[in-house]
């Protein structure tokens, strides 16, 4: 039987709304209920100091002002208080989700603990994503380069001080190794397979919407913003021909929701809002026909594997964790920013005449090779177990 441990995981980059990582960590925890005897301890920003235990489980919550511009996000810098409540769960392993000041704390605490286990997940390709594509706003491309190079140093310098690292998709995972690092692991990640499912298609939905049987509905679902340039998915509808009596239905919030609305009027295009509600999302996505993002620099890309599952066929950029997701015969993907590329790979998809035959071959890609067990057997039984030297599933 395998050691009673208490794992840990800490992080910035939960919403109570909802998001890859929250997502990530709730199938986490139902694995670790159903299929080990371990506790869980989770540690996140949140409106006030509190503290809540279910089972088997306790999440602690640390004061933490809101982040500006993403009002569904928090900024943990108490660092003090994430040691403090290390000393008292005492984990055996802590798996860290940032890669900002959180890790720090974890590494400060090992300081006192020296057999607990730091595990890093490499989750964005911050040095580029953020360090770069903000810095070059207000400083220019060269000096934004250089600051980028700075990161990857940083990221190089904190991910060598871990037990064990693991990267969503092979190009991040060689960057980090390029960098020092030793060997990092690929975690695939998974979705809810009964969930996310063709039989969840709704003709009332679709009639809804104004669309009929044989037209053409195309969904996005995730942050409506610049980061995931939403408004490229937008452009590339508005210049589809009319004559395909199209649909576009946009899913989330954010700051370009507004501009986009007013940009769409009189458009057959929809802004349902954020969908809390997981069994709707996966009505609403198993009775569309294509996946639509423009995101450059998905690091793995669950909203993708999520219209998969309900076998959608996808047009996206050939640009970060897209290649893997996306192969040739699952849908098109085109040049970052090109919003006549776009365009024309959607038409193509439509007027193909495959698109049935592309989306049973999402569903079957899927089914083979992406579930949250599947995802947590190998994090457990061989990235958690290399770093302990001890079984942990």
């Amino acid at each position: 039987m395998a050691k009673v441990l208490t794992l840990c995981d800490l992080t910035q980059s939960y919403s109570v709304s909802g998001g890859g990582i929250r997502t990530y960590l709730e199938q986490k925890r139902a694995f670790i209920n159903s299929n080990t005897p371990h506790r869980h301890v989770l540690i996140i920003p949140g409106a006030r100091d509190r503290m809540k235990t279910e089972g088997r489980h306790t999440t602690i919550e640390i004061a933490s002002p809101r982040v500006p511009g993403s009002p569904n996000y928090r900024l943990l810098l108490r660092s003090r208080a994430v040691v403090k409540a290390l000393r008292a769960q005492r984990p055996n392993i802590i798996e860290c989700l940032d890669a900002y000041n959180l890790p720090w704390a974890a590494i400060a605490y090992r300081r006192e603990a020296p057999d607990v286990k730091l595990i890093a997940g490499y989750r964005t390709d911050f040095p580029t994503v953020y360090v770069e594509e903000i810095a070059r706003k207000f400083i220019g491309r060269r000096l934004a380069g250089k600051l980028k190079h700075r990161a990857y140093k940083y990221a190089g310098k904190l991910y060598s001080r871990f037990d064990g690292v693991y990267a969503l998709n092979a190009d991040m995972a060689q960057k980090l190794e390029d960098l020092g690092t030793g060997a990092v692991n690929i975690l695939p990640l998974g979705t809810d397979l009964k969930m996310f499912h063709p039989n969840k298609h709704d003709a009332n939905w679709r009639e809804s919407i104004g669309a009929m049987p044989e037209d053409p509905v195309l969904i996005y679902a995730g942050r409506i913003d610049k980061e995931k340039q939403a408004d490229m998915v937008l452009n590339a509808f508005l210049r589809l021909p009319k004559s395909m009596n199209a649909s576009l239905v946009m899913l989330g919030d954010g700051g370009l929701k507004d501009s986009l609305i007013q940009k769409s009027a009189g458009e057959r295009v929809h802004f349902p809002g954020f969908i809390t509600d997981r069994n709707q999302l996966a009505a609403m996505l198993a009775s569309s026909d294509i996946y639509v993002s423009a995101m450059a620099y998905e690091t793995f890309g669950i909203s993708i594997i999520e219209a998969q599952a309900c076998g959608l066929a996808v047009v996206g950029v050939n640009a970060g964790a897209m290649p893997e997701r996306v192969l040739p015969d699952l849908g098109l993907l085109g040049p970052i920013s090109d919003v006549d590329a776009m365009t024309m790979n959607i038409a193509s998809i439509w007027n193909s005449g495959n698109i049935y035959k592309i989306k049973q071959a999402a569903r079957q890609h899927v089914e083979t090779h992406f579930s949250w067990p599947k995802t947590f057997e190998h994090l457990f039984g061989h990235i958690y177990t290399r770093a302990t030297t001890f079984k942990i599933i």
